[in-house]
Protein backbone atom coordinates (compact mmCIF):
# COMPACT_ATOMS: atom_id res chain seq x y z
CA UNK A 1 0.00 0.00 0.00
CA UNK A 2 2.69 2.49 0.86
CA UNK A 3 4.47 1.57 -2.55
CA UNK A 4 1.22 2.46 -4.01
CA UNK A 5 0.66 5.57 -2.65
CA UNK A 6 4.41 6.49 -3.20
CA UNK A 7 3.60 5.98 -6.77
CA UNK A 8 -0.11 8.01 -7.27
CA UNK A 9 1.79 10.68 -5.81
CA UNK A 10 4.66 10.40 -8.44
CA UNK A 11 2.10 10.44 -11.32
CA UNK A 12 0.34 13.23 -9.50
CA UNK A 13 3.33 15.40 -9.22
CA UNK A 14 3.91 15.42 -12.79
CA UNK A 15 0.32 16.05 -13.95
CA UNK A 16 0.24 18.83 -11.51
CA UNK A 17 3.47 20.38 -12.47
CA UNK A 18 2.07 22.76 -14.67
CA UNK A 19 -0.55 24.74 -12.39
CA UNK A 20 0.97 23.84 -9.08
CA UNK A 21 4.11 26.15 -8.63
CA UNK A 22 5.20 24.46 -5.53
CA UNK A 23 5.26 20.99 -7.56
CA UNK A 24 6.83 22.91 -10.63
CA UNK A 25 9.74 24.02 -8.95
CA UNK A 26 10.14 20.37 -6.50
CA UNK A 27 10.71 19.02 -9.83
CA UNK A 28 12.69 21.89 -11.21
CA UNK A 29 10.75 22.61 -14.24
CA UNK A 30 10.61 26.35 -14.84
CA UNK A 31 7.76 28.34 -15.24
CA UNK A 32 9.00 32.08 -16.01
CA UNK A 33 11.83 33.68 -16.67
CA UNK A 34 13.35 35.07 -13.42
CA UNK A 35 15.86 37.17 -14.77
CA UNK A 36 13.71 38.57 -18.09
CA UNK A 37 13.07 42.17 -18.18
CA UNK A 38 10.27 41.30 -20.20
CA UNK A 39 7.02 38.80 -21.04
CA UNK A 40 7.80 35.75 -23.28
CA UNK A 41 5.08 34.98 -25.86
CA UNK A 42 5.03 31.34 -26.69
CA UNK A 43 2.81 29.52 -28.78
CA UNK A 44 2.32 25.74 -28.84
CA UNK A 45 0.93 23.11 -31.50
CA UNK A 46 2.13 24.88 -35.03
CA UNK A 47 2.54 25.83 -37.10
CA UNK A 48 -0.67 25.89 -38.90
CA UNK A 49 -1.40 27.08 -42.54
CA UNK A 50 -3.62 29.73 -40.98
CA UNK A 51 -2.79 30.46 -37.24
CA UNK A 52 0.56 31.11 -37.46
CA UNK A 53 0.48 33.72 -40.48
CA UNK A 54 -2.22 35.41 -38.42
CA UNK A 55 -0.06 34.91 -35.29
CA UNK A 56 3.06 36.48 -37.21
CA UNK A 57 0.94 39.26 -38.70
CA UNK A 58 0.23 40.31 -35.25
CA UNK A 59 3.46 39.96 -33.91
CA UNK A 60 4.80 42.20 -36.80
CA UNK A 61 2.51 44.96 -36.45
CA UNK A 62 2.79 45.04 -32.69
CA UNK A 63 6.68 44.75 -33.09
CA UNK A 64 7.12 41.95 -30.39
CA UNK A 65 8.73 38.64 -30.17
CA UNK A 66 7.54 34.99 -29.24
CA UNK A 67 8.47 31.47 -29.33
CA UNK A 68 7.25 28.62 -31.25
CA UNK A 69 6.54 25.18 -29.45
CA UNK A 70 6.49 23.24 -32.82
CA UNK A 71 4.96 19.82 -33.37
CA UNK A 72 7.34 17.69 -35.67
CA UNK A 73 4.71 16.09 -37.87
CA UNK A 74 3.36 20.14 -38.30
CA UNK A 75 7.00 20.86 -39.75
CA UNK A 76 7.15 18.48 -41.87
CA UNK A 77 3.97 19.31 -43.62
CA UNK A 78 4.87 22.93 -43.64
CA UNK A 79 8.60 23.33 -43.68
CA UNK A 80 8.31 26.76 -45.26
CA UNK A 81 6.23 27.80 -42.59
CA UNK A 82 8.45 26.90 -39.72
CA UNK A 83 11.45 28.60 -41.79
CA UNK A 84 9.39 31.73 -41.98
CA UNK A 85 9.00 32.14 -38.37
CA UNK A 86 12.68 32.00 -37.30
CA UNK A 87 13.34 34.71 -40.64
CA UNK A 88 10.71 36.82 -38.97
CA UNK A 89 12.95 37.10 -36.05
CA UNK A 90 11.00 34.40 -33.29
CA UNK A 91 12.59 31.47 -32.08
CA UNK A 92 11.62 27.78 -32.43
CA UNK A 93 11.17 25.23 -29.56
CA UNK A 94 9.94 21.91 -29.00
CA UNK A 95 6.74 20.67 -28.40
CA UNK A 96 7.44 16.80 -29.74
CA UNK A 97 7.06 15.03 -32.85
CA UNK A 98 3.37 13.90 -31.91
CA UNK A 99 1.09 15.30 -29.60
CA UNK A 100 0.49 12.50 -27.52
CA UNK A 101 0.62 12.66 -23.64
CA UNK A 102 3.91 11.32 -22.10
CA UNK A 103 2.36 9.02 -19.84
CA UNK A 104 0.53 6.79 -22.11
CA UNK A 105 4.12 6.36 -23.73
CA UNK A 106 7.16 4.39 -22.62
CA UNK A 107 10.19 5.62 -22.26
CA UNK A 108 11.67 5.08 -25.11
CA UNK A 109 8.81 6.20 -27.01
CA UNK A 110 9.47 9.51 -25.21
CA UNK A 111 12.95 10.33 -26.56
CA UNK A 112 12.27 8.81 -29.96
CA UNK A 113 9.67 10.97 -30.08
CA UNK A 114 11.80 14.13 -29.00
CA UNK A 115 15.08 13.05 -31.27
CA UNK A 116 12.39 13.26 -34.16
CA UNK A 117 10.89 16.28 -33.44
CA UNK A 118 13.86 17.95 -33.12
CA UNK A 119 15.39 16.58 -36.09
CA UNK A 120 12.39 17.88 -38.37
CA UNK A 121 12.61 21.42 -36.97
CA UNK A 122 16.29 21.46 -37.29
CA UNK A 123 15.90 20.45 -40.96
CA UNK A 124 13.23 23.17 -41.96
CA UNK A 125 14.70 26.28 -39.74
CA UNK A 126 18.32 25.54 -39.49
CA UNK A 127 18.16 26.05 -35.70
CA UNK A 128 18.65 23.04 -33.34
CA UNK A 129 15.60 23.60 -30.40
CA UNK A 130 17.05 24.36 -27.06
CA UNK A 131 13.69 24.24 -25.27
CA UNK A 132 11.34 22.20 -24.76
CA UNK A 133 7.57 21.70 -23.79
CA UNK A 134 5.12 18.61 -23.51
CA UNK A 135 2.38 18.43 -24.61
CA UNK A 136 -0.31 19.33 -22.11
CA UNK A 137 2.57 20.43 -19.55
CA UNK A 138 3.32 16.92 -18.56
CA UNK A 139 6.21 14.87 -18.10
CA UNK A 140 6.45 11.33 -17.29
CA UNK A 141 9.30 10.88 -15.56
CA UNK A 142 11.10 9.10 -18.74
CA UNK A 143 9.84 11.57 -20.51
CA UNK A 144 11.72 14.47 -18.32
CA UNK A 145 14.94 12.33 -17.96
CA UNK A 146 14.86 12.28 -22.21
CA UNK A 147 14.42 15.90 -22.50
CA UNK A 148 17.29 16.15 -20.10
CA UNK A 149 19.48 13.65 -21.66
CA UNK A 150 19.02 14.81 -25.64
CA UNK A 151 20.04 18.84 -24.03
CA UNK A 152 16.63 20.17 -24.02
CA UNK A 153 15.61 22.05 -20.94
CA UNK A 154 12.02 22.63 -20.07
CA UNK A 155 9.78 25.40 -20.00
CA UNK A 156 6.39 25.41 -19.02
CA UNK A 157 4.30 28.87 -18.09
CA UNK A 158 3.52 31.11 -15.16
CA UNK A 159 0.49 32.24 -17.70
CA UNK A 160 -2.28 31.27 -19.73
CA UNK A 161 -5.46 31.98 -22.05
CA UNK A 162 -6.77 28.94 -21.81
CA UNK A 163 -7.67 29.28 -25.74
CA UNK A 164 -7.99 26.16 -26.83
CA UNK A 165 -11.61 25.95 -24.97
CA UNK A 166 -14.67 26.10 -27.61
CA UNK A 167 -17.13 28.91 -25.98
CA UNK A 168 -13.87 31.17 -24.97
CA UNK A 169 -13.83 35.04 -26.24
CA UNK A 170 -10.65 36.87 -27.25
CA UNK A 171 -11.33 39.51 -24.09
CA UNK A 172 -11.60 36.49 -21.81
CA UNK A 173 -8.21 34.91 -23.26
CA UNK A 174 -6.78 38.40 -23.16
CA UNK A 175 -7.51 38.94 -19.61
CA UNK A 176 -6.41 35.78 -18.30
CA UNK A 177 -3.05 35.54 -19.70
CA UNK A 178 -2.57 39.67 -18.65
CA UNK A 179 -3.74 39.16 -15.08
CA UNK A 180 -1.10 39.96 -12.45
CA UNK A 181 1.28 40.27 -15.36
CA UNK A 182 5.24 40.44 -14.43
CA UNK A 183 8.17 40.62 -16.09
CA UNK A 184 9.79 36.87 -16.41
CA UNK A 185 6.56 35.55 -17.05
CA UNK A 186 5.67 32.87 -20.09
CA UNK A 187 2.08 33.64 -21.81
CA UNK A 188 0.81 30.19 -22.86
CA UNK A 189 -1.04 30.68 -26.47
CA UNK A 190 -1.69 28.42 -29.37
CA UNK A 191 -1.46 29.27 -32.67
CA UNK A 192 -2.82 25.75 -34.46
CA UNK A 193 -6.30 24.34 -33.43
CA UNK A 194 -4.98 20.67 -34.87
CA UNK A 195 -5.44 19.58 -31.19
CA UNK A 196 -8.38 21.70 -29.27
CA UNK A 197 -11.44 23.34 -30.40
CA UNK A 198 -11.66 23.98 -34.38
CA UNK A 199 -11.43 27.67 -35.42
CA UNK A 200 -9.84 28.26 -31.95
CA UNK A 201 -6.39 30.05 -33.62
CA UNK A 202 -8.78 32.72 -35.12
CA UNK A 203 -9.82 33.84 -31.36
CA UNK A 204 -6.37 33.64 -30.37
CA UNK A 205 -5.50 36.08 -33.12
CA UNK A 206 -7.76 38.56 -31.95
CA UNK A 207 -6.72 37.94 -28.23
CA UNK A 208 -3.21 38.72 -29.43
CA UNK A 209 -4.01 42.06 -30.64
CA UNK A 210 -5.62 42.73 -27.08
CA UNK A 211 -2.54 40.89 -25.17
CA UNK A 212 0.21 42.69 -27.44
CA UNK A 213 -1.59 46.34 -26.71
CA UNK A 214 -2.24 45.62 -23.21
CA UNK A 215 1.74 45.19 -22.92
CA UNK A 216 2.37 48.17 -24.06
CA UNK A 217 0.42 49.75 -21.87
CA UNK A 218 2.07 48.56 -19.38
CA UNK A 219 5.26 48.90 -20.97
CA UNK A 220 6.46 45.08 -20.76
CA UNK A 221 8.35 44.23 -23.72
CA UNK A 222 8.93 40.64 -25.61
CA UNK A 223 11.26 38.76 -25.09
CA UNK A 224 12.37 35.23 -26.77
CA UNK A 225 12.22 32.54 -23.97
CA UNK A 226 15.64 31.22 -25.27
Amino acid sequence: MALFRRSCVAVLRHVLAPVSPGFAHALSLPRSLPRATGVALTFDDGPHPEGTPAMLDVLSRAGARATFFMIGEQVERRPELAAEIVSAGHAVALHGYRHRLQLHMTAREVADDLARGSEAIARATGRVPKLHRPPYGIYSPGGLRAARELGLEPLLWSRWGRDWRKFTTPRRIAARATRELIAGDVILLHDADFYSSRNSHRRTAKALRLITAELERRRLGTVLAV
